[in-house]
């Protein structure tokens, strides 16, 4: 019987995210950048804004006109002009003078600030009154206040968000240059294992790894590449790996990674160009038999996976070690991650055993006002409890349990 020959701990895990080659960038339209990851550093060409613009509607002003102004005693200004969008104004702004002006247009010289309309009163064609004074600035922005030129607005490494769309937007980019969507090759193994469309007969389950992992993927930002369910046979699943590491960035294999006759995962990865098994069990529940090994292809550092066959344990152990290695080798920094944690308390005690780190799936519920993190308590092998999760706990290798009412880190999924 074979045995784990190594169990390590998350954090030398994650430390071989680095020997694994990055994917290479490509140039993409600005309209395809949503949720891609940036390639380069983004320098700004121009000021925004490149003009003095007013931010409401209103009375662009020298802000020193109307100082002292108030309902009782307002401020009477001269009104030279309108300023339409898109105008550039001819004419200037002196003491005593002010032109109506629209949210976005271009400030006249020698005006600093805009009086909002709710606080001027019309009397004539050519003078307003002023019942609120403002400060030099208020309600406007000058050039370069937003980005100044030159200076590095987006960073290499950086998912884009719709607001980082519109920022490049705003800059004048229309081809971006990304990182390439990691293509991640899934298989699942097993004699038990019957396609999603096929009534499972006795002792047969349907093939779920392969769905909530694409699916795990695709929300990691990679594109899954399915390769179908193997059955145990060494030859076989050479071959269908053989295969995947030829068409893929890293490959994910659920099942045949425990200890037993029937799993061949640790010698055909051991059989693959190049390979080297680095891990062989994690110190984590569920998912402590999981592997990683490293193959070659075409100069390329490749990472596979062998994930356990459970559903929950395959997805626990993918949010917690593989999303990394996908985010790594798509171009994510780690500076630039963007993963949150959500404080809870929790509902009752959980007991863990000491020498691992335990994940528990959790369902957030607010009560009086406090978010309370409720555990989910079943078998890596029950499906509605990641269902009904709203994220997972980490409970220490060191510690013997967490009790009710203690704070606690939530990681959303």
């Amino acid at each position: 019987m074979k045995e784990f020959f190594k169990v390590a701990d998350i954090q030398e895990v994650l430390e071989y995210t680095s020997d694994f080659s990055s994917v290479e960038p490509e140039n993409v339209q600005l309209f395809e950048t949503a949720g891609r990851v940036l390639a380069e550093d983004i320098v700004s060409e121009v000021d925004l804004p490149d003009f003095n613009r007013a931010t409401m509607d209103g009375y662009a002003v020298c802000a020193s006109s109307t100082f002292g102004a108030t309902e009782a005693n307002p401020a009477y200004l001269d009104v030279k002009g309108v300023i339409g969008m898109g105008e550039s104004p001819c004419f200037s702004i002196g003491p005593g003078e002010a032109a109506r002006i629209s949210t976005g247009g271009m400030l006249p010289e020698g005006a600093d600030s805009v009086v909002m309309i709710e606080y001027t009163q019309v009397i004539d064609d050519t003078t307003i009154e002023v019942a609120k004074s403002v400060a030099p600035g208020q309600h406007a922005v000058e050039v370069g206040e937003d980005i100044k030129k030159g200076e590095i607005t987006l960073c290499r490494g950086q998912r884009l968000r719709p607001q980082e769309t519109g920022l490049l937007a705003a800059l004048g980019k229309v081809r971006v240059k990304v990182y390439k969507k990691p293509v991640i090759g899934i298989i699942s193994t097993g004699d038990e294992i019957v396609p999603v469309d096929e009534t499972p007969g006795i002792g047969r389950i349907r093939d779920v790894n392969t769905y909530t992992l694409s699916s795990l993927v695709i929300k990691a930002g990679g594109i899954p590449l399915t390769f179908g369910i193997v059955r145990d046979d060494f030859d076989a699943l050479f071959e269908k790996c053989a295969l995947a590491l030829a068409q893929s960035d890293m490959v994910l294999i659920s099942g045949g990674s425990s200890v037993g006759t029937r799993d061949f995962t640790i010698d055909v990865l051991s059989s693959l160009p190049g390979s080297g098994i680095l891990v062989h069990g994690i110190s984590i529940s569920p998912g402590k038999p999981t592997i990683l090994a490293k193959a070659h292809n075409k100069d390329q550092k490749k990472a596979f996976w062998g994930l356990p066959g459970h559903v929950v344990s395959a997805m626990v152990v993918f949010e917690v070690v593989v999303r990394p290695f996908i985010e790594y080798i798509g171009g994510v920094t780690l500076e630039r991650k963007r993963h949150f944690l959500l404080s809870a308390f929790l509902s009752r005690n959980i007991v863990s055993a000491q020498g691992r780190i335990d994940y528990i799936r959790v369902r957030l519920i607010e009560k009086a006002g406090m978010l309370w993190a409720e555990p989910l308590l079943g078998k890596s092998g029950m499906i509605n409890t990641m269902v009904k999760a709203d994220g997972l706990i980490e409970i220490g290798i060191n510690t013997e349990g967490l009790e009710k009412g203690e704070e606690v880190s939530v990681i959303p999924l």
